[in-house]
Protein backbone atom coordinates (compact mmCIF):
# COMPACT_ATOMS: atom_id res chain seq x y z
CA UNK A 1 0.00 0.00 0.00
CA UNK A 2 1.48 3.43 -0.91
CA UNK A 3 2.64 5.30 2.18
CA UNK A 4 0.70 8.50 1.43
CA UNK A 5 -2.55 6.60 0.93
CA UNK A 6 -1.99 4.72 4.18
CA UNK A 7 -1.28 7.93 6.08
CA UNK A 8 -4.41 9.58 4.66
CA UNK A 9 -6.56 6.58 5.57
CA UNK A 10 -5.21 6.45 9.12
CA UNK A 11 -5.48 10.22 9.49
CA UNK A 12 -9.11 10.13 8.40
CA UNK A 13 -9.90 7.30 10.81
CA UNK A 14 -8.20 9.17 13.65
CA UNK A 15 -10.20 12.30 12.85
CA UNK A 16 -13.46 10.36 12.82
CA UNK A 17 -12.67 8.75 16.16
CA UNK A 18 -11.84 12.18 17.58
CA UNK A 19 -15.51 13.03 17.03
CA UNK A 20 -16.91 9.72 18.30
CA UNK A 21 -14.80 8.81 21.32
CA UNK A 22 -15.31 11.81 23.67
CA UNK A 23 -18.93 10.81 24.29
CA UNK A 24 -17.96 7.25 25.19
CA UNK A 25 -15.02 8.26 27.39
CA UNK A 26 -16.77 11.10 29.22
CA UNK A 27 -17.38 9.17 32.46
CA UNK A 28 -14.64 6.56 32.20
CA UNK A 29 -11.20 6.58 33.76
CA UNK A 30 -9.66 6.73 30.31
CA UNK A 31 -8.84 9.96 28.50
CA UNK A 32 -8.88 10.61 24.77
CA UNK A 33 -5.13 11.48 24.73
CA UNK A 34 -4.33 8.15 26.38
CA UNK A 35 -6.41 6.24 23.80
CA UNK A 36 -4.59 7.94 20.93
CA UNK A 37 -1.21 7.38 22.51
CA UNK A 38 -1.90 3.66 22.85
CA UNK A 39 -3.27 3.55 19.31
CA UNK A 40 -0.10 5.17 18.04
CA UNK A 41 2.04 2.58 19.79
CA UNK A 42 -0.06 -0.19 18.26
CA UNK A 43 -0.10 1.23 14.73
CA UNK A 44 3.65 1.79 14.52
CA UNK A 45 4.30 -1.68 15.94
CA UNK A 46 2.36 -3.33 13.12
CA UNK A 47 4.31 -4.17 9.94
CA UNK A 48 2.27 -1.90 7.67
CA UNK A 49 5.04 0.34 6.35
CA UNK A 50 4.56 3.50 8.41
CA UNK A 51 7.71 5.67 8.52
CA UNK A 52 9.20 6.11 12.01
CA UNK A 53 8.46 9.54 13.54
CA UNK A 54 11.88 11.19 14.01
CA UNK A 55 11.77 14.50 15.94
CA UNK A 56 15.41 15.17 15.12
CA UNK A 57 15.20 14.65 11.35
CA UNK A 58 11.87 16.52 11.17
CA UNK A 59 12.55 19.08 13.90
CA UNK A 60 11.32 22.11 11.92
CA UNK A 61 8.07 20.46 10.87
CA UNK A 62 7.42 19.28 14.43
CA UNK A 63 8.13 22.74 15.80
CA UNK A 64 5.55 24.39 13.56
CA UNK A 65 2.88 21.70 13.96
CA UNK A 66 3.10 21.76 17.76
CA UNK A 67 3.21 25.56 17.69
CA UNK A 68 -0.04 25.62 15.71
CA UNK A 69 -1.69 23.16 18.07
CA UNK A 70 -0.71 25.17 21.15
CA UNK A 71 -1.90 28.56 19.84
CA UNK A 72 -5.27 27.11 18.81
CA UNK A 73 -5.61 25.53 22.24
CA UNK A 74 -4.81 28.86 23.91
CA UNK A 75 -7.60 30.57 22.00
CA UNK A 76 -10.03 27.89 23.15
CA UNK A 77 -8.90 28.19 26.75
CA UNK A 78 -9.32 31.96 26.80
CA UNK A 79 -12.79 31.83 25.23
CA UNK A 80 -13.94 29.22 27.77
CA UNK A 81 -12.97 31.11 30.92
CA UNK A 82 -16.02 32.58 32.63
CA UNK A 83 -14.36 34.47 35.46
CA UNK A 84 -13.54 38.10 34.82
CA UNK A 85 -9.91 39.13 35.21
CA UNK A 86 -8.95 40.61 38.58
CA UNK A 87 -6.40 40.36 41.39
CA UNK A 88 -8.69 38.43 43.75
CA UNK A 89 -10.54 36.14 41.37
CA UNK A 90 -7.29 35.16 39.65
CA UNK A 91 -5.16 35.01 42.80
CA UNK A 92 -4.56 31.25 42.46
CA UNK A 93 -3.40 31.77 38.88
CA UNK A 94 -0.96 34.52 39.84
CA UNK A 95 0.49 32.33 42.57
CA UNK A 96 0.97 29.39 40.23
CA UNK A 97 2.62 31.59 37.60
CA UNK A 98 4.78 33.87 39.72
CA UNK A 99 5.84 31.34 42.35
CA UNK A 100 4.89 27.83 41.30
CA UNK A 101 6.41 27.91 37.82
CA UNK A 102 9.87 29.23 38.89
CA UNK A 103 9.95 26.64 41.70
CA UNK A 104 9.12 23.91 39.21
CA UNK A 105 11.82 25.07 36.77
CA UNK A 106 14.38 25.20 39.56
CA UNK A 107 13.40 21.75 40.85
CA UNK A 108 13.62 20.09 37.44
CA UNK A 109 16.89 21.87 36.58
CA UNK A 110 18.44 20.81 39.89
CA UNK A 111 17.37 17.21 39.31
CA UNK A 112 18.69 17.30 35.71
CA UNK A 113 22.11 18.47 36.90
CA UNK A 114 22.48 15.06 38.51
CA UNK A 115 22.33 13.46 35.06
CA UNK A 116 25.82 12.45 33.85
CA UNK A 117 27.29 14.98 31.45
CA UNK A 118 24.45 17.47 31.61
CA UNK A 119 25.67 21.11 31.68
CA UNK A 120 23.73 23.96 33.24
CA UNK A 121 22.23 25.10 29.91
CA UNK A 122 20.72 21.69 29.20
CA UNK A 123 19.38 21.34 32.74
CA UNK A 124 17.80 24.81 32.58
CA UNK A 125 16.28 23.98 29.21
CA UNK A 126 14.70 20.81 30.56
CA UNK A 127 13.23 22.81 33.44
CA UNK A 128 11.75 25.34 31.01
CA UNK A 129 10.45 22.63 28.68
CA UNK A 130 8.74 20.59 31.38
CA UNK A 131 7.52 23.36 33.71
CA UNK A 132 4.43 24.68 31.84
CA UNK A 133 1.05 23.06 32.40
CA UNK A 134 -0.15 22.06 28.96
CA UNK A 135 -3.30 23.70 27.53
CA UNK A 136 -3.76 20.95 24.94
CA UNK A 137 -3.90 17.67 26.85
CA UNK A 138 -5.64 18.93 29.97
CA UNK A 139 -9.19 19.05 28.59
CA UNK A 140 -10.47 16.65 31.26
CA UNK A 141 -9.55 19.13 34.02
CA UNK A 142 -10.21 22.39 32.16
CA UNK A 143 -13.33 24.52 32.02
CA UNK A 144 -15.84 23.44 29.40
CA UNK A 145 -18.06 25.46 27.11
CA UNK A 146 -18.51 29.20 27.69
CA UNK A 147 -21.48 29.80 29.97
CA UNK A 148 -23.25 32.79 31.41
CA UNK A 149 -21.21 35.00 33.72
CA UNK A 150 -23.43 34.06 36.65
CA UNK A 151 -22.20 30.48 36.46
CA UNK A 152 -18.67 30.82 37.82
CA UNK A 153 -16.12 28.08 37.19
CA UNK A 154 -14.97 25.97 40.09
CA UNK A 155 -11.53 26.83 41.41
CA UNK A 156 -9.77 23.67 40.20
CA UNK A 157 -10.81 23.93 36.56
CA UNK A 158 -10.41 27.68 36.46
CA UNK A 159 -6.94 27.63 38.02
CA UNK A 160 -5.64 24.90 35.71
CA UNK A 161 -7.12 26.52 32.59
CA UNK A 162 -5.87 30.03 33.32
CA UNK A 163 -2.45 28.73 34.41
CA UNK A 164 -2.08 26.73 31.20
CA UNK A 165 -3.27 29.70 29.17
CA UNK A 166 -0.47 31.93 30.40
CA UNK A 167 2.45 29.80 31.46
CA UNK A 168 3.13 28.44 27.97
CA UNK A 169 4.09 31.97 26.98
CA UNK A 170 5.85 32.77 30.24
CA UNK A 171 8.16 29.77 29.84
CA UNK A 172 9.76 31.44 26.84
CA UNK A 173 12.08 33.73 28.86
CA UNK A 174 13.54 30.68 30.60
CA UNK A 175 14.02 28.94 27.25
CA UNK A 176 15.88 32.01 25.98
CA UNK A 177 18.02 32.02 29.11
CA UNK A 178 18.91 28.37 28.54
CA UNK A 179 19.83 29.14 24.92
CA UNK A 180 22.06 32.01 26.01
CA UNK A 181 23.81 29.85 28.62
CA UNK A 182 24.32 27.02 26.13
CA UNK A 183 25.67 29.39 23.49
CA UNK A 184 28.06 30.97 25.98
CA UNK A 185 26.82 34.48 25.18
CA UNK A 186 28.75 37.04 27.21
CA UNK A 187 26.80 39.62 29.23
CA UNK A 188 23.44 38.18 28.24
CA UNK A 189 21.64 38.77 31.53
CA UNK A 190 20.90 42.48 31.10
CA UNK A 191 19.49 42.17 27.61
CA UNK A 192 17.58 39.06 28.68
CA UNK A 193 15.82 40.91 31.50
CA UNK A 194 14.98 43.96 29.39
CA UNK A 195 14.04 42.19 26.17
CA UNK A 196 13.03 38.58 26.82
CA UNK A 197 11.40 39.10 30.20
CA UNK A 198 10.00 42.63 30.26
CA UNK A 199 9.48 43.81 26.68
CA UNK A 200 8.30 40.58 25.07
CA UNK A 201 5.94 39.73 27.92
CA UNK A 202 4.49 43.24 28.01
CA UNK A 203 4.16 43.31 24.22
CA UNK A 204 2.27 40.03 24.28
CA UNK A 205 -0.12 41.20 26.98
CA UNK A 206 -0.71 44.71 25.58
CA UNK A 207 -1.11 43.68 21.94
CA UNK A 208 -3.34 40.78 22.93
CA UNK A 209 -5.55 43.12 24.93
CA UNK A 210 -5.75 45.73 22.16
CA UNK A 211 -6.45 43.19 19.42
CA UNK A 212 -9.01 41.39 21.58
CA UNK A 213 -10.88 44.59 22.43
CA UNK A 214 -10.91 45.74 18.82
CA UNK A 215 -12.20 42.39 17.64
CA UNK A 216 -14.76 42.30 20.45
CA UNK A 217 -16.12 45.69 19.39
CA UNK A 218 -16.19 44.56 15.79
CA UNK A 219 -17.98 41.30 16.50
CA UNK A 220 -20.60 42.57 18.92
CA UNK A 221 -20.99 46.35 18.47
CA UNK A 222 -20.18 47.26 14.87
CA UNK A 223 -22.78 49.59 13.37
CA UNK A 224 -22.73 47.76 10.05
CA UNK A 225 -24.63 44.47 10.00
CA UNK A 226 -21.99 43.03 7.68
CA UNK A 227 -19.24 43.61 10.25
CA UNK A 228 -21.19 42.45 13.31
CA UNK A 229 -20.09 38.83 13.01
CA UNK A 230 -21.76 37.79 16.27
CA UNK A 231 -25.05 37.63 14.36
CA UNK A 232 -23.68 34.80 12.19
CA UNK A 233 -22.45 31.28 12.85
CA UNK A 234 -18.98 31.53 11.35
CA UNK A 235 -16.83 29.63 13.82
CA UNK A 236 -13.72 29.78 11.65
CA UNK A 237 -13.40 33.43 12.70
CA UNK A 238 -11.74 32.04 15.83
CA UNK A 239 -8.84 30.89 13.67
CA UNK A 240 -8.63 34.36 12.13
CA UNK A 241 -8.39 35.87 15.62
CA UNK A 242 -5.76 33.34 16.64
CA UNK A 243 -3.51 33.88 13.64
CA UNK A 244 -3.97 37.65 13.68
CA UNK A 245 -3.05 38.02 17.34
CA UNK A 246 -0.17 35.58 17.10
CA UNK A 247 1.28 36.94 13.86
CA UNK A 248 1.08 40.63 14.78
CA UNK A 249 2.64 40.02 18.19
CA UNK A 250 5.45 37.86 16.83
CA UNK A 251 6.20 40.53 14.21
CA UNK A 252 6.53 42.99 17.09
CA UNK A 253 8.92 40.54 18.83
CA UNK A 254 6.42 39.86 21.61
CA UNK A 255 5.21 36.54 22.98
CA UNK A 256 2.47 35.35 20.66
CA UNK A 257 1.32 32.65 23.09
CA UNK A 258 0.52 35.30 25.69
CA UNK A 259 -1.19 37.50 23.11
CA UNK A 260 -3.49 34.75 21.84
CA UNK A 261 -4.75 33.88 25.31
CA UNK A 262 -5.23 37.54 26.29
CA UNK A 263 -7.00 38.20 22.97
CA UNK A 264 -9.41 35.34 23.63
CA UNK A 265 -10.15 36.60 27.16
CA UNK A 266 -10.75 40.12 25.82
CA UNK A 267 -13.14 38.89 23.12
CA UNK A 268 -15.03 36.89 25.72
CA UNK A 269 -15.31 39.88 28.06
CA UNK A 270 -16.72 42.11 25.30
CA UNK A 271 -20.07 40.29 25.59
CA UNK A 272 -19.57 37.76 28.33
CA UNK A 273 -22.74 35.74 27.98
CA UNK A 274 -23.24 35.99 24.22
CA UNK A 275 -23.85 32.74 22.33
CA UNK A 276 -21.26 33.63 19.68
CA UNK A 277 -18.57 32.79 22.23
CA UNK A 278 -19.83 29.21 22.13
CA UNK A 279 -19.64 29.18 18.34
CA UNK A 280 -16.04 30.37 18.34
CA UNK A 281 -15.03 28.03 21.16
CA UNK A 282 -16.73 25.03 19.56
CA UNK A 283 -14.88 25.48 16.28
CA UNK A 284 -11.49 25.92 17.97
CA UNK A 285 -12.09 22.89 20.16
CA UNK A 286 -12.77 20.72 17.11
CA UNK A 287 -9.56 21.82 15.37
CA UNK A 288 -7.59 21.34 18.57
CA UNK A 289 -8.99 17.83 19.05
CA UNK A 290 -8.08 16.92 15.48
CA UNK A 291 -4.47 18.16 15.71
CA UNK A 292 -4.03 16.57 19.12
CA UNK A 293 -5.19 13.20 17.83
CA UNK A 294 -2.63 13.22 15.02
CA UNK A 295 0.21 14.41 17.24
CA UNK A 296 -0.48 11.77 19.88
CA UNK A 297 -0.48 9.06 17.25
CA UNK A 298 2.98 10.27 16.27
CA UNK A 299 4.08 10.35 19.91
CA UNK A 300 2.94 6.75 20.28
CA UNK A 301 4.88 5.94 17.13
CA UNK A 302 7.95 7.66 18.59
CA UNK A 303 7.73 5.34 21.58
CA UNK A 304 7.05 2.23 19.49
CA UNK A 305 9.97 2.82 17.11
CA UNK A 306 12.64 3.21 19.78
CA UNK A 307 12.38 6.90 20.65
CA UNK A 308 13.04 6.11 24.31
CA UNK A 309 16.17 4.05 23.60
CA UNK A 310 18.39 6.87 24.90
CA UNK A 311 16.44 7.10 28.17
CA UNK A 312 18.41 6.20 31.29
CA UNK A 313 16.94 5.39 34.67
CA UNK A 314 18.19 8.74 35.91
CA UNK A 315 16.40 10.55 33.09
CA UNK A 316 13.20 8.67 33.83
CA UNK A 317 13.62 9.54 37.50
CA UNK A 318 13.70 13.26 36.66
CA UNK A 319 10.36 12.97 34.84
CA UNK A 320 8.74 10.96 37.62
CA UNK A 321 10.15 13.33 40.24
CA UNK A 322 8.49 16.22 38.41
CA UNK A 323 5.10 14.51 38.22
CA UNK A 324 5.00 13.06 41.73
CA UNK A 325 7.05 15.48 43.83
CA UNK A 326 8.22 18.76 42.27
CA UNK A 327 4.99 20.02 40.68
CA UNK A 328 2.65 18.74 43.43
CA UNK A 329 4.85 20.21 46.17
CA UNK A 330 5.38 23.56 44.44
CA UNK A 331 1.68 23.81 43.56
CA UNK A 332 0.66 23.03 47.13
CA UNK A 333 3.06 25.48 48.76
CA UNK A 334 2.21 28.48 46.59
CA UNK A 335 -1.51 28.09 47.32
CA UNK A 336 -1.04 28.42 51.08
CA UNK A 337 -3.92 30.50 52.48
CA UNK A 338 -5.31 31.00 48.98
CA UNK A 339 -8.83 30.71 47.56
CA UNK A 340 -8.79 26.94 47.08
CA UNK A 341 -9.83 24.54 49.82
CA UNK A 342 -7.60 21.62 50.91
CA UNK A 343 -8.95 19.10 48.39
CA UNK A 344 -8.96 21.68 45.61
CA UNK A 345 -5.34 22.53 46.39
CA UNK A 346 -4.44 18.87 46.07
CA UNK A 347 -6.16 18.56 42.70
CA UNK A 348 -4.64 21.77 41.31
CA UNK A 349 -1.19 20.71 42.49
CA UNK A 350 -1.45 17.20 41.10
CA UNK A 351 -2.79 17.99 37.62
CA UNK A 352 0.27 19.74 36.23
CA UNK A 353 -0.13 18.00 32.88
CA UNK A 354 2.79 17.94 30.44
CA UNK A 355 2.18 17.67 26.72
CA UNK A 356 2.35 19.34 23.33
CA UNK A 357 3.82 22.59 24.65
CA UNK A 358 6.85 20.70 25.97
CA UNK A 359 7.42 19.15 22.55
CA UNK A 360 7.25 22.58 20.92
CA UNK A 361 9.72 24.22 23.29
CA UNK A 362 12.26 21.43 22.89
CA UNK A 363 11.97 21.43 19.10
CA UNK A 364 12.38 25.22 19.05
CA UNK A 365 15.37 25.30 21.40
CA UNK A 366 17.26 22.54 19.62
CA UNK A 367 17.15 24.65 16.47
CA UNK A 368 18.81 27.57 18.27
CA UNK A 369 21.83 26.13 20.11
CA UNK A 370 23.87 23.06 20.97
CA UNK A 371 23.16 22.15 24.58
CA UNK A 372 26.03 19.71 25.03
CA UNK A 373 23.69 16.74 25.43
CA UNK A 374 22.69 14.38 22.61
CA UNK A 375 19.37 15.45 21.14
CA UNK A 376 18.22 11.83 21.41
CA UNK A 377 18.58 11.97 25.19
CA UNK A 378 16.73 15.28 25.51
CA UNK A 379 13.90 13.91 23.41
CA UNK A 380 13.85 10.67 25.37
CA UNK A 381 13.52 12.40 28.76
CA UNK A 382 10.90 14.83 27.48
CA UNK A 383 8.98 12.16 25.59
CA UNK A 384 8.97 9.86 28.61
CA UNK A 385 7.69 12.62 30.88
CA UNK A 386 4.87 13.51 28.48
CA UNK A 387 4.06 9.82 28.10
CA UNK A 388 3.97 9.31 31.87
CA UNK A 389 1.79 12.41 32.30
CA UNK A 390 -0.70 11.25 29.66
CA UNK A 391 -1.01 7.85 31.38
CA UNK A 392 -1.05 9.11 34.97
CA UNK A 393 -3.38 12.06 34.50
CA UNK A 394 -5.47 10.34 31.84
CA UNK A 395 -6.40 7.54 34.23
CA UNK A 396 -6.96 9.75 37.29
CA UNK A 397 -8.64 12.85 35.83
CA UNK A 398 -12.20 11.53 35.60
CA UNK A 399 -12.47 9.92 39.08
CA UNK A 400 -10.60 12.73 40.85
CA UNK A 401 -12.64 15.50 39.25
CA UNK A 402 -15.87 13.59 39.90
CA UNK A 403 -14.88 13.36 43.58
CA UNK A 404 -14.06 17.09 43.73
CA UNK A 405 -17.37 17.95 42.05
CA UNK A 406 -19.31 15.74 44.46
CA UNK A 407 -17.72 17.45 47.46
CA UNK A 408 -18.43 20.89 46.03
CA UNK A 409 -22.06 19.94 45.43
CA UNK A 410 -22.47 18.80 49.01
CA UNK A 411 -20.94 22.03 50.33
CA UNK A 412 -22.91 24.37 48.05
CA UNK A 413 -25.55 26.62 49.70
CA UNK A 414 -28.39 24.80 47.89
CA UNK A 415 -27.52 21.66 49.86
Amino acid sequence: MPTLDLILALGGAAALLAAILPEYLARRALSLPLVYLLAGVLLFTLPIGLPAPDPIAHRTALEHITELCVVISLMGAGLAINRRTGPRGWSTTWRLLALGMPLTVAGVAAAALALPGWPIGAALLLGAVLAPTDPVLASDVHVGEPVDAQNADDEVRFALTSEAGLNDGLAFPIVYAAIAVAAGTAGWAGEWVLTDVLYRTAAGAVLGLLIGRLLGRLFFRARSDGLRLSERRDGFVALACTFLAYGVTELAQGYGFVAVFVTACAIRSAEHGHGYNNVLHGFVEQIERLLTAWLLLLLGGFVATGGLAALTWRGAAVGLLLLFVIRPLAGWLVQWRGRAGPRERLAISFFGIRGIGSLFYLAYALGQADFGVPAEELWAVTGFTVLASVVLHGVTATPVMAHVDAIRERMSPQH
